[in-house]
């Protein structure tokens, strides 16, 4: 793999950020097995969330989706998800400069865990650029933290048309490991394009990583802290490829599901996911 990147990083000190400069972002990268070489600029900062006012998220950048998704189950969000999402304190709130999304061992609203999912639906929504976020993950059998992006015609035409690129998915009882995936028609839930990138001798829930993804009309670049690790185009996918329009942004922590299986009893609660910072570009 080959890369030349002149990036910004977010420096964070003891309690508080160092002065933030919105610097061009040059990124020429190639991988092995690609046969083309992607150029993309993005040089334009359009949407930050820093996270230095403490309370509630921003209501001008984030809402949120509540309940189970299921009230009939208790278990839903189509993954059979164990929580229910709520906007209570106790689950998401702003401090020390840092989101704070936690999972909670308590039943409420039929359900036997509590968390939250903040999303930027008809808040801020955009087709293409480099969508990124530093984040420390959680610990334990059945935490499913992820940052994710889905179709903003989702209400029109529904999952998986509408699509979905996640930048970072993470199964809490594998800790050096995370994913990026893609869903769209024929090629979703089990049968989503995807990759996964593992850390040498350390893991993701002991510090901070950037994850991000670059976004163009033919390629979705998956990068960890600048590292690319994959790359995707319509030649990958087995289906119509369905990124060419405005997605939002997904940040959640689920319990449980068909992805991580249900928590078990070394599995520890409260557990919190901390997002230092998130970041759009485009060209």
């Amino acid at each position: 793999m080959k890369k030349i990147n002149i990036n910004l990083m977010l420096i964070k000190g003891l309690g508080f950020k160092s002065l933030f400069l919105a610097l061009p972002l040059f990124v020429i990268s190639s991988c092995s097995s690609d046969e083309k070489q992607t150029v993309a600029q993005f040089t334009e900062l359009v949407m930050q969330d820093e996270f230095t006012t403490d309370g509630a998220p921003n209501s001008t950048i984030w809402t949120y989706d509540l309940g189970t998704g299921n009230s009939d189950t208790g278990a839903g969000w189509g993954n059979n998800e164990l929580q229910s999402y709520t906007n209570r304190t106790e689950n998401v709130k702003v401090e020390n400069g840092y989101l704070l999304i936690t999972a909670k061992k308590e039943s409420f609203n039929g359900a036997s865990y509590t968390s939250a999912r903040l999303t930027t639906k008809g808040l801020f929504e955009q087709a293409y650029g480099r969508f990124e976020a530093r984040i420390r993950v959680p610990y334990g059998q059945g935490i499913w933290p992820a940052f994710w992006l889905l179709g903003a015609n989702c209400d029109e035409v529904a999952w998986p048309q509408c699509g979905e690129i996640d930048i970072m998915e993470y199964r809490g009882q594998e800790p050096t490991t995370v994913l990026g995936s893609v869903h769209g028609p024929g090629y979703s839930g089990a049968n989503a394009i995807t990759k996964s990138y593992s850390l040498l001798n350390d893991r993701f829930d002991t510090g901070f990583h950037i994850f991000g993804i670059e976004w163009g009309p033919d390629y979705i670049n998956y990068y960890v802290d600048d590292v690319l690790y994959n790359q995707i185009t319509p030649s990958n996918v087995k289906g119509e490829w369905v990124f060419d329009h405005p997605f939002y942004i997904i940040i959640n922590l689920a319990v449980g599901g068909n992805f991580v299986g249900a928590p078990n009893s070394e599995t520890v609660f409260p557990q919190t996911m901390l997002v230092d910072y998130v970041r759009v570009y485009k060209k």
